[in-house]
């Protein structure tokens, strides 16, 4: 499946590299500029942006500009970045077309909450299903098929396989899969996440064995190539 673009534009390095790492997890392809005009440039030349991060306080041209110049050709979702938290600010990114508008500091997890709502809202999300291995996961139906056959999950093992899905390559704690999956209140024995990984490796047939553990540390979902 083609991941969708995201433009991250911000003058501060860390700041984009910060929101890239967050949004690549998740499955987009992000796309950088280091200020307003290099911004317009790269959204002109890519053509198939699917939505903007736009810091507001930046070198050569600001992003009000950069939002002016855009809108007279396209509607793409844009969502305002800034230091600033005064209510005129907000007034002038909404009368420009921003669809939603972001104050610094911010939660990155918020941040792609948001992005994946604005997507969609707007019927460009292609992060309802999620393709690896032979695998589709279908969010929106809650629905996995293997090679193209059903397969029967409860909510857990879903929210499981998606999380493994999403973060393949990656090693994973079991305290981060606690936190991922069972949500940061969930104070409950770690060996719960062995049992639900069992039953997903039984029930996934020979795909199961993408599924590797970790020896005293956790898991990692990796596809054999």
């Amino acid at each position: 499946m083609e991941q969708l673009k995201i433009l991250v534009v911000d003058d501060e390095p860390r700041m984009r590299k910060l929101v890239k790492d967050f949004l690549t997890v998740k499955g987009f392809r992000v796309i950088e500029a280091g200020d307003g005009e290099e911004a317009i440039d790269v959204f002109f030349a890519q053509k198939d942006i699917a939505l903007l991060i736009l810091d507001v306080m930046m070198p050569k041209m600001d992003g009000w500009q950069v939002v002016k110049s855009i809108r007279q050709h396209s509607k793409v979702p844009i969502i305002m970045l800034t230091a600033r938290g005064e209510e005129r600010d907000e007034l002038q990114g909404f009368d420009l077309g921003v669809d939603e508008y972001i104050s610094k500091p911010f939660s990155p997890k918020i941040l792609v909450a948001r992005v994946e709502a604005i997507l969609r809202r707007s019927g460009t999300s292609a992060a309802d299903a999620l393709e690896v291995g032979g695998i589709r996961i279908d969010k929106a139906a809650h629905q996995v098929t293997i090679d193209g056959a059903p397969i029967e999950l409860s909510y857990k093992e879903f929210e499981l396989l998606t999380y493994f899905a999403e973060n393949q390559g990656m090693a994973l704690s079991r305290e981060k899969i606690l936190n991922n999956v069972w949500n940061y209140d969930y104070f409950g024995d770690a060996r719960t996440i062995d049992t639900h990984v069992k039953k997903l490796r039984s029930k996934m047939g020979e795909k199961g064995d993408y599924i590797k553990t970790i020896w005293g540390m956790g898991y990692k979902f990796e596809v054999d190539a």
